[in-house]
């Protein structure tokens, strides 16, 4: 394959990998290859979030490493890339004298020891704020990448540029087509960025709008402010990446005469972070109907309780006393007692007479 052959067929990738994202690994080790460079990265910058697509996963999470480590908005490297006024590729040489990568510690510590610290780069901005970098990376030793590889890349530049854009348009397509499918299912169903702002919500998730929630410029936020803090607790692990993820459950009381409803939190992780590239998680609300009391196998589901915390949620939800339901489940009081008191926390409730009227409202959701 000829050069104009094989940029022909990269740029043919770099469109198709925006509309099927597991596209961009094999465009990635195209684009290292024209820059005679061992691997490349894609990364996307909105606000202090950065994500990153590598030509191999080893690469990604060194890299992602190296960011953790020293954070993007104190990298010194990072800086200095935005800082140049190239509307195009550059290098290392363009923004460091070799006696600056002599005692940089994000090269001498990192970069260099890993067999980087060669690199090629380049920004391109969009009108909405994010921020789309892509960058090949070759060893040190190998010297700074040459001219006629930045004259290569400079040509595929506007390509990525145009693909970045509809790579955004469409993540946000699939975050509407999303929340209207669980519409059609009958459930309130929202779609939340990074920071958990609300991406999308359909109409029955607007509806609660702003009588149990509401859709602020930061975060979505809950009106009742217990279940507020769980959800603000919920959504700070969601911008941790390093942290677990768990899928989290909210009870939210009835509010003027409305359905109680329980809150349901899934993150977006794994392989669905390229499907839905600018977005933390999806939200549900799920309405809970008047009953008898729910069993324990119910109540460990809506509220994420574990297998213990739920028997003794039922048995008080069915009308015992700690006391009673430390002797019917075989446990000491005081174990009852400690066991409640996390139950409370996780259900968001303050006093028993709360969690007994919320747990009694909770039958099997619609």
């Amino acid at each position: 394959m000829s050069i104009s052959e094989f940029e022909s067929a990269l740029i043919d990738g770099i469109y198709e990998a925006a509309i099927v994202p597991e596209g961009w690994a094999r465009v990635l080790r195209d684009t290292a290859r024209l820059a005679s460079s061992r691997e490349a990265l894609l990364g996307t910058v909105l606000d202090d979030d950065v994500r990153l697509i590598g030509s191999s996963p080893d690469f990604a999470e060194e890299y992602e490493e190296i960011l953790r480590r020293i954070p993007f908005e104190v990298n010194i490297r990072a800086q200095r890339l935005l800082a140049h006024g190239r509307y195009g590729f550059i290098t290392d040489e363009d923004v460091f004298t070799r006696e600056e990568i002599a005692r940089e510690p994000i090269y001498k510590d990192m970069l260099i020891p890993a067999g980087h610290g060669c690199a090629v780069a380049t920004v391109i901005p969009a009108p909405s704020g994010d921020i789309t970098i892509v960058h090949c990376e070759r060893p040190f030793a190998d010297g700074y990448v040459d001219a006629g590889a930045v004259a290569a890349l400079d040509r595929l530049r506007s390509h990525f540029a145009r693909a970045g854009l509809l790579g955004r348009r469409l993540a946000m397509e699939r975050a509407r087509a999303a929340a209207q499918a669980l519409e059609l299912m009958g459930l309130p169903a929202a779609v939340l960025g990074l920071h958990g702002n609300v991406i999308d919500a359909n109409a029955l998730f607007q509806d609660l709008m702003p009588g149990s929630f509401q859709d602020r410029a930061a975060r979505l936020t809950a009106t009742h402010r217990p279940a507020d803090e769980m959800l603000a607790a919920a959504l700070l692990t969601l911008s941790r990446p390093e942290l677990p993820q768990p899928v989290r459950s909210l009870p939210i009381p009835a509010r003027r005469g409305g359905t109680p409803m329980v809150l349901h939190i899934s993150p977006i992780r794994g392989r669905a972070r390229d499907v839905f590239s600018f977005a933390s998680a999806i939200v549900v609300a799920t309405p809970v109907m008047a009953g008898s009391g729910p069993e324990a196998g119910l109540i460990a589901g809506l509220f994420d309780l574990t297998p213990a915390e739920a028997r003794l949620a039922a048995t008080i939800a069915a009308g015992h006393a700690p006391r009673e339901a430390a002797v019917r489940l075989g446990v000491t009081e005081a174990t009852a007692r400690t066991t409640l008191k996390h139950i409370l926390a996780k259900t968001g409730t303050r006093r028993q007479a709360d969690l007994v009227s919320l747990l009694k409202s909770a039958a099997l959701p619609r």
